[in-house]
């Protein structure tokens, strides 16, 4: 079923958990219609003046693709800063060289279109404060916080035998 989004219909709410300078509007327009894409997720974004859209990211394993619908901005990626207008399509591949981050630099508001893969999972790595966040569940760790796949793995002849003992008790009763 085709689901159309009429632009007189936009309600754009301000982004829950968001603080200042990251605060942005979403439109809501498409949840309230019912609109859940499975693998191609997207919102219609508004970004105030002097506001950036998130900390500068990447996705490990989601591409994303920005429209700018109506207003301008200055776009952070690995190469520099950038100064985008209405009607440009910015294109974020998978990985460090897709990083990026939008700030509104202007008087008016910026409106863009946020399209961006989503196959159930994604890792988002934060390189200005070495921060990885693992969707869907939200988990924030530090990178630097690194272990050992062994980490931790101590005494496990003591929890196999643990785990006998329980066994061994439920299984007389």
């Amino acid at each position: 079923m085709a689901t159309i989004l009429k632009s007189d219909q936009r309600e754009f709410e301000a982004s829950p958990n968001k603080i200042d300078p990251f605060r942005i509007f979403t439109d809501a327009s498409r949840t309230n219609r019912g609109v859940n894409p499975e693998n191609l997720n997207f919102d219609l974004r508004q970004l105030n003046p002097d506001q950036y859209s998130a900390p500068y990211h990447f996705h490990r394993y989601a591409e994303e693709l920005f429209m700018i619908v109506s207003g301008s901005a200055t776009l952070r990626t690995p190469n520099g800063l950038e100064i985008v207008n209405s009607g440009d399509i910015m294109f974020f591949e998978k990985g460090a060289t897709g990083a990026h981050q939008l700030y509104n630099h202007t008087s008016d508001p910026c409106v863009y279109l946020d399209i961006r893969t989503y196959l159930g999972y994604d890792i988002a790595e934060y390189p200005d404060s070495d921060k990885i966040l693992i969707a869907p569940s939200f988990e924030i760790f530090n990178k630097d916080s690194h272990a050992n796949y062994f980490d931790g793995e101590t005494n496990i002849k003591d929890q196999w035998n643990r785990l006998k003992n329980e066994n061994d008790h439920t299984n007389r009763e």
